[in-house]
C-alpha cells in the first residue's frame, strides 16, 4: 500500500513538472523543444503519459530476457510515424534520420535499406499490435530510458528537438506558417474570423498560401483541425501549421440564410431542387398595384423569329408615341441587313424623334445579343436623334451591319412622330426602291403585333413583411401577357413574355432586406435597373431553372425608395421569381 501511495505521489509530481516544463503535444509547433515523458508497467496495460493515466492495447513484455515495449503508442507520444500499410503488408516507421519498414510475414527489418532480423529488433504481441525492442528507443527513436526492476517499470523520456527554418546551402529560411481565429467558439453559421500571423525570417514576406478545412462557417457542432501552409518568393514552404476549432451548438444563421446574410449584391447562391422546395417554392406574393401604360404603342418583331427568305418580317403605323422591337435570327444560307424601313402614308412632311434606343451587334449567341440590346436600352441614354420624311417618300429609318447565317439581332428604338408613318421590319441582301415589294414573311410560332402598352408600374408594399415572398414576372398569370393585333395577320394576339415591355417596381420605405432572382423557366441573362443602378445577371454566362439564384440588391431599412426597372431579355425563359428575403439585425 505505501509503495502504491509513492507511485502515486510521484505521478503527480511528475504531472506539475510537465505542466510547467512542457508543451502540450497538441500544441507542439513551436520554436522550443518538447519533451514526453511515459511510465509503462511490464504485462500491465495501465500506463502514464504526461502524468496522465492511459491504457494500453498492448503492454510492455520480456521476451528472451529482452524488454520489448508497444510501437505505436510510443511512436504516437513522440510525435513519430508509426503506420500499417494495407498494400504492401508492411509497417512503416519514420525517426529522425531513420526510415524503418518492418515485414512481419517475411520476419525482415529494413533501416534505410539495410536488412536485419526481424526477430532480433521487434515482435508482435499477442493481440496482434508492433513491440520494439526497448534499446531502440535510445538507437533510433532518440529516447533516455530506464528500467527499475523492482517495480517492473519501464521510464522513457524523449525530447523532440525541433527543426531549424534556415537553410545553410540556400542562405535563406523557410517561411513560418502561423494564424489564430478571432475567437474562442463559434456559433453554429458564424462567419469565422482568420487571423493570419504568418512570417519570413528573411524578411521578404509570404508569396502564397494554401488553407485545409477553413470554411466562412460551420453548420454541424463540434472541433475542426484547421491547417495552413505557406510559401515564400523562392518556393520554399513551411511547415503546416494547425489549430483546432470550437463550434457550438448555439444558431447564428443556417445553411439557407447565410449566404443571403454574408454575400454581397451580384453573389451567385447555388441552389438545388430540395433546396428550394424546402425553402424557395410557391412564396407567398408581395401585395402590388398594377397601372398600365397606353401611351406608347408598341410594335413587336419577333415571328419569324428565324427567318428563312428575304421579306418583310412584320409592318404597321405609328402616329404620335411608339417603341419598335425586333429580335431575329438569319437562317438563310447568306449574309444579310436588318433595317427598319419609314415612309410617310401622308401629304405633310413627318418627324420622327428617337428618343432612346438599344442595339446590339449581331452575334450567334441569342442570349448575349438579349442582354446587350437590353442593356442598352435600360440605360436609357439622353437621345435628340431627329429625320423629317416628306409626303409619300420612304426613307430608312435604321440600318444593321450585315449579318451572317445564325446570327441574330436585337432592337430597340422609342420614337415619337408629329405625324402618321408606316414602319417595316425588312430582312433582305441589299435595301432599293422595291424593298417594300418583297413578301410578308408568315408567322412562325413566336411573338409578332402590335400592343397598346409597353410600359408596366408596380406599387408594391415592402416595407413591413416579415416571412420571405415574391414578386412573379412572366408567367401569364399572376403578370398577365399584354393583348395585341397583328396587322399581318389580321387578328388578336398576346405578347407572350412581355417582351419589349418595360417593368417598373417602386416600393417606398423598403425594410432591410435581399433581393434575388430565381428563374423558373429555363435560361436567363438579362440586366436589371436598381435604384438607376445597372446590375447584370449574372456578370457572365447564364441562369439556369433551379439550379442557383443571385442576390441583385440589398436595403439598410433606411432608403426612402426603391426602383427597379427590367425589361424581358430575348432569348431567356420565363418566369421567374424576384424574391425579398427579410434580413434581421444580427449580433
Amino acid at each position: 500500500m505505501n509503495q502504491m501511495k509513492k507511485e502515486v505521489s510521484l505521478m503527480m509530481i511528475i504531472a506539475l513538472l510537465c505542466t510547467v516544463l512542457f508543451t502540450p503535444l497538441a500544441m507542439a509547433q513551436g520554436v522550443s523543444s518538447a519533451s514526453t515523458h511515459v511510465l509503462l508497467y511490464v504485462d500491465k496495460t495501465e500506463a502514464f503519459l504526461n502524468g496522465k493515466q492511459v491504457t494500453l492495447e498492448s503492454p510492455a513484455t520480456i521476451i528472451k530476457d529482452k524488454m520489448f515495449v508497444p510501437a505505436k503508442f510510443l511512436g504516437d507520444a513522440m510525435g513519430l510515424k508509426v503506420e500499417w500499410n494495407e498494400k504492401t503488408r508492411q509497417i512503416e516507421m519514420v525517426t529522425p534520420g531513420y526510415n524503418i519498414v518492418l515485414d512481419s510475414d517475411r520476419k525482415s527489418v529494413w533501416i534505410n535499406g539495410m536488412m536485419e532480423p526481424f526477430d532480433s529488433v521487434a515482435a508482435i504481441s499477442p493481440e496482434g499490435k508492433l513491440l520494439i525492442k526497448l534499446t531502440w528507443l535510445a538507437d533510433y527513436m532518440g529516447a533516455r530510458y530506464t528500467y527499475n526492476d523492482e517495480l517492473r517499470r519501464v521510464e522513457v523520456l524523449h525530447t523532440k528537438t525541433p527543426d531549424g527554418v534556415y537553410i545553410p546551402n540556400s542562405g535563406n529560411s523557410k517561411p513560418v506558417a502561423k494564424f489564430a481565429f478571432g475567437k474562442e467558439t463559434y456559433r453554429l453559421g458564424e462567419p469565422v474570423k482568420y487571423i493570419d500571423l504568418s512570417y519570413d525570417p528573411d524578411a521578404e514576406g509570404i508569396a502564397r498560401y494554401e488553407w485545409k478545412g477553413n470554411q466562412e462557417a460551420f453548420f454541424t457542432p463540434g472541433t475542426y483541425p484547421i491547417t495552413l501552409t505557406v510559401w515564400d518568393a523562392h518556393g520554399n514552404q513551411s511547415t503546416a501549421y494547425t489549430r483546432n476549432i470550437t463550434i457550438g451548438t448555439e444558431t447564428y444563421l443556417n445553411a439557407v440564410e447565410y449566404p443571403i446574410y454574408t454575400k454581397p449584391p451580384g453573389s451567385y447562391i447555388k441552389t438545388d431542387w430540395s433546396m428550394i422546395w424546402g425553402n424557395f417554392w410557391k412564396l407567398p406574393e408581395l401585395p402590388k398595384q398594377v397601372t398600365s401604360d397606353s401611351s406608347r404603342k408598341l410594335l413587336v418583331s419577333d415571328s419569324p423569329e428565324e427567318f428563312t427568305e428575304k421579306g418583310i418580317l412584320y409592318q404597321d403605323k405609328v402616329n404620335g408615341k411608339g417603341r419598335l422591337y425586333a429580335d431575329h435570327i438569319n437562317g438563310t444560307k447568306e449574309k444579310v441587313t436588318m433595317a427598319i424601313l419609314a415612309r410617310n402614308t401622308t401629304d405633310k412632311p413627318v418627324k420622327i424623334k428617337t428618343t432612346n434606343k438599344g442595339e446590339v451587334f449581331p452575334s450567334v449567341y441569342a442570349n448575349l445579343i438579349g442582354n446587350e440590346a437590353s442593356v442598352d436600352f435600360l440605360m436609357n441614354d439622353t437621345y435628340n436623334e431627329e429625320m423629317t420624311v416628306p409626303p409619300k417618300q420612304t426613307f430608312i429609318y435604321s440600318q444593321m451591319p450585315d449579318f451572317y447565317p445564325a446570327q441574330g439581332v436585337n432592337l430597340f428604338y422609342d420614337v415619337e412622330t408629329d405625324g402618321e408613318i408606316e414602319f417595316s421590319f425588312v430582312a433582305t441582301d441589299k435595301i432599293t426602291q422595291d424593298t417594300l415589294k418583297l413578301p410578308l414573311l408568315p408567322f412562325t410560332g413566336h411573338v409578332r403585333g402590335s400592343f397598346p402598352v409597353s410600359e408596366v408600374k408596380w406599387n408594391v408594399d415592402a416595407s413591413s413583411f416579415t416571412t420571405p415572398s415574391r414578386l412573379i414576372i412572366g408567367d401569364g398569370k399572376s403578370d398577365p401577357f399584354q393583348p395585341g393585333y397583328d396587322t399581318m395577320r389580321k387578328q388578336n394576339v398576346t405578347n407572350d413574355g412581355n417582351y419589349g415591355v418595360v417593368y417598373k417596381i417602386h416600393a417606398d420605405k423598403p425594410r432591410k432586406m435581399a433581393i434575388m432572382i430565381q428563374p423558373l423557366g429555363g435560361v436567363f441573362k438579362g440586366p436589371f435597373k436598381i435604384n438607376g443602378e445597372m446590375h447584370l445577371v449574372p456578370q457572365s454566362g447564364v441562369l439556369t431553372a433551379f439550379d442557383g439564384m443571385q442576390i441583385l440588391a440589398k436595403t439598410t431599412g433606411e432608403e426612402d425608395s426603391l426602383d427597379i426597372e427590367f425589361t424581358p431579355p430575348a432569348g431567356s425563359a420565363f418566369p421567374i421569381d424576384l424574391i425579398f428575403y427579410p434580413l434581421e439585425d444580427k449580433k
